[in-house]
């Protein structure tokens, strides 16, 4: 018996949105995203990020949930996620909370972010924090230290400026254009860095 062709396998990445500030950064992931083909979003935001998203980019939870392919409610603990059955090419927090990381940190998987987070770990796929804090206490020190131990990156969303960016739009894309690198993502969202241009001494 011949079996059919087997159809293109979808790469899933899952994304959440927590309570620091930043969460231009998640929304404009799961714009991007929804412009790749094959690429399947599983979002999750929790409930201080429906505030941040409100209060920083004026969305409602549902314009933001729209945005995503499957959408998981936070309390759901027993959803496809939680289990490491569920193929995923990984997760990425943006942004961070330093409660959320605290949570990774120390396994605490209190809710379906941070349990999503522990099994993504757990499997040996890629987990990426966009931690947004200043300054750091020793405890948010201690806690990424950990999360770095246990396999996980830690991408505080920091600026770059090399690339002369004219807008914050600019900042953001630059930004992800360099968490899209971490999963082998195509992209064209900012130029590659071809050296340091020539000038007076």
């Amino acid at each position: 018996m011949t079996l059919p062709a087997a159809a293109a396998k979808s790469r899933r990445l899952i994304v959440a949105i927590t309570g620091a500030t930043g969460a231009v950064y998640g929304v404009r992931l799961l714009q991007i995203l929804r412009t790749i083909p094959g690429i399947e979003t599983h979002l999750l935001v929790s409930e201080a990020g429906v505030l941040n998203l409100h209060q920083e980019l004026g969305l409602s939870r549902k314009a933001v949930e729209s945005l995503a392919h499957v959408i998981h409610n936070v309390r759901d603990v027993g959803a496809s996620i939680a289990s490491g059955s569920f193929q995923s090419d990984g997760m990425v927090v943006a942004p961070c909370s330093m409660k959320t990381l605290a949570a990774v940190a120390h396994g605490l998987a209190d809710n379906l972010i941070t349990r999503a987070a522990d099994v993504v770990l757990k499997e040996r796929r890629r987990l990426v924090l966009m931690v947004r804090e200043t300054p750091f206490n020793l405890a948010h020190l201690r806690n990424m230290t950990a999360v770095t131990e246990m396999g996980g990156i830690i991408f505080p969303p920091l600026p770059a400026f090399y690339h002369q960016p004219q807008s914050i739009e600019d900042m953001v894309d630059h930004t992800l254009a360099r968490v899209l690198d971490l999963f082998d993502i195509s992209h064209e969202l900012a130029p590659r860095w071809q050296g340091m241009r020539g000038g007076e001494a």
